[in-house]
Parts: C-alpha cells; structure tokens; sequence
C-alpha cells in the first residue's frame, strides 16, 4: 500500500538522551502530508521522549529532523509550531485561571489561522461543550473536558500536523472515541496526524500507517492493518514469541 501525499516530516538517526542514559536509539520515520500515524510501544519505550524532542522540548543528541522541506533539527519550539507543528502534550496542559474561550484564543497567537473567530466557531461545532462553557473558567472543567480543551487548543492554531501525545489518559472511552474521531476527520482534509497512545486497538482502528517502538528504537512498521493483527505486536505487548 503506497502512503499517501508528499513526505511532510522526515526523522532520520535520532537520539535522544537524559544525561547518560540513551533512552532513543537512531529512530527513523516519516508522516505524508494528510497521514494519520501512530507509534505505539510499552511504557518507558520513549515515545513520549521523540515527539518531544520533534517539537524542539527538549535536545536531540544526534539525528535530523525535516519538516515541510526545511530543516528544524535545531529550530526553537516557537518557530516549531509557526511552521505548522502542534504538539499536544499529555496531561490536560490548559491555563486553568483563563475561560475556556481565553484558553482558546491563546492557541491562535502562534497559529497559522488570520482569523480567530473563524477558528473558534469551527472548534466549537467539534465540540459543542465547549461553546457551552465558553465563558467558564478552565478549572471548573471535568479532566475530560479539559482534555478536549488542550485538543481544541491544538486544532484552532490549524496545523498542518498535529501532534497528539496519549490523549486517553484517564478518560472515559466515549471521550476518547471524539478525540480519535475529530483527528481521522482532519487527516481526511489533509491536516497530517502523529499520534502516540496506549489504547493499542483504538489507535489501530484510526490510523493509516504505524511504527513499533521498542527500548528505544523502531522494531517494526508498517499499515495499521498490517500491525493490528503481526506477531511482533502480540510479543511487544504481551511478551509472547515472534512467529518466524
């Protein structure tokens, strides 16, 4: 199966360390532009450590990162995200004294959208309680909810590929079910998709193309189709022999 539209980001030999322990080991791998990808791996695999080190958080011992032709290797996290690469961190990352509507706004300073009303009348048609709230201070939100806020905050900045980084955490599967729903809608309309996330079969169900990750290094990959059913995925999870 050929991956569809041109290449938008390129990883090439990344390492990534914490002082002297080597948690990313020479990962490669590629989104297209309108892809939906996910990387899936254990705990402790370094998922989280590579999206961000993609998003300029933290350093890259060695490697090469490419996005949209231009080189961001060494590129600020500001200039990361003008370019057109939101990350979505894990853990409800919102600014709970602002309203959700200020919460929101924010989203679009560094965004690529000239228009924030335009923004947030499109994010509040996906996800209508938010336009409910709209004038509600963040804190007063459900974990849930403001785990749609840290999303939509994404979203409204348009992206041209967002970053989603374990989204499920501690929600209530109907919740996650949107989420993963409102990014399989972006990716049709040609907004590329980088998801990391825990929940192995809905992620599958979503995306187009995925990597294995395994101590720190791509084990295998390959279309979700592929991967959903392969016997390297049954052993990284389960701990079960690979089949020959």
């Amino acid at each position: 199966m050929s991956r569809p539209g041109p290449v938008l980001l390129d990883v090439a030999d990344l390492h990534v360390a914490y002082g002297k322990a080597h948690v990313v080991h020479g990962v490669g791998l590629t989104v297209h532009a309108g892809e939906f990808v996910v990387v899936l791996g254990r705990n402790g695999a370094g998922k989280s450590t590579i999206l961000h080190a993609l998003s300029g958080l933290i350093p890259k011992q060695r490697g090469r990162v490419t996005f949209a032709g231009a080189d961001i290797t060494h590129a600020s996290p500001g200039d990361i995200v003008r370019a057109g690469l939101v990350q979505v961190l894990e853990g409800h990352r919102v600014f709970t004294s602002l309203s959700v509507e200020d919460n929101l706004l924010i989203g679009t300073y560094a965004g690529r959208g000239s228009d924030p009303r335009r923004g947030l009348e499109r994010v509040y048609a996906d996800f209508p309680e938010l336009a409910e709230k709209r004038h509600q201070q963040a804190s007063r939100l459900s974990g849930g909810q403001q785990q749609i806020l840290a999303v939509a905050q994404g979203l409204i900045a348009e992206p041209r590929l967002l970053i989603l980084d374990e989204p499920s955490g501690g929600l209530a599967p109907v919740v996650v079910d949107r989420i993963l729903d409102v990014a399989s809608r972006l990716a049709r309309g040609g907004t590329a998709v980088l998801l990391v996330e825990q929940l192995v079969e809905k992620a599958l169900r979503h995306a187009g193309y995925g990597y294995l990750l395994e101590t720190g290094a791509v084990a295998g990959e390959g279309t979700a189709a592929a991967l959903q059913d392969s016997a390297l995925l049954r052993r990284i999870y389960l701990g079960g022999a690979e089949a020959a």
